[in-house]
């Protein structure tokens, strides 16, 4: 038997259906990762099902984000043989007043920043408590090569010595005893920060660092937000100048 849903997942479902509507027939659409974006999948796949949403694939962003779209009978393709999409639907860690996000949480940010950035439209899908005034509360993943990590480290926490932040620990993520590996095969620091007064500043030295892949900063990606609430109310933020 399930367990009762709880407010968070209240909200996330209702934020989940309602970015449903902005999937037209024949789109192209990058599916993203956690616990936000299956409850978007899923309510992907209910219209699919019904034969709502004709001839729309779904571009995944991690393997796990793929079996569950096959499961709810949603067409996939890869982001080459699609070339380009129209819309990508993905959750977030944290979002600021300018849609400034950090994502990450659930290891896929090398591929959703790579999906995201290849489409026409990001609408990133929350519940209220990923609003933030500033971002860094929550720890921000990047996505490290495994040779010569524990340097790539010492590297990282000696940069963030430029930037104003409240604290400038880095942690390897691990699965149970091991190193957590992304579905690509890197390891991910979590940077315990704070709060992070220049994030793009941030993000520009970070990615400049050899052994750096991705960082879990996404400046000027998303374009809309909707935000769901527990009553499965829902509201819609915009970005300036998107």
């Amino acid at each position: 038997m399930s367990r009762p849903l709880t407010p968070a997942d209240l909200a996330k479902q209702a934020a989940g259906r309602r970015a449903v509507d902005f999937v037209e027939p024949g789109m192209r659409v990058g599916l993203g990762t956690g616990s936000t974006a299956e409850w978007f999948v899923r309510a992907l796949g209910e219209k699919v099902r019904a034969g709502d949403l004709a001839r729309v694939v779904g571009v995944p962003t991690s393997i796990r984000t793929g079996k569950l779209a096959e499961a709810e009978g949603v067409k996939l393709t890869t982001l080459d043989e699609a070339g380009w999409l129209d819309l990508t639907v993905d959750g977030a860690d944290e979002i600021d007043p300018e849609l400034s996000l950090i994502k990450g949480g659930g290891g896929a940010l090398l591929q959703e920043k790579i999906v995201a950035t290849a489409s026409d439209r990001m609408i990133v899908i929350a519940d209220p408590s990923k609003q933030v005034q500033a971002l860094g509360a929550f720890p921000l993943p990047i996505e490290i090569v495994p040779f010569g990590w524990e340097t790539t480290k010492a590297i990282v926490e000696r940069l963030l010595t430029e930037f104003e932040v409240a604290g400038r620990r880095a942690t390897l993520r691990l699965d149970k005893d091991a190193p957590f590996l992304t579905d690509g095969g890197h390891m991910i620091l979590d940077l315990h920060l704070g709060r992070i007064e220049k994030p793009k500043a941030l993000a520009a030295r970070l990615l400049a660092v050899p052994g750096v892949v991705e960082t879990g900063l996404f400046i000027n990606i998303a374009d809309l937000a909707v935000i769901g609430h527990e009553d499965g109310e829902t509201e819609i933020v915009t970005r300036a100048g998107a």
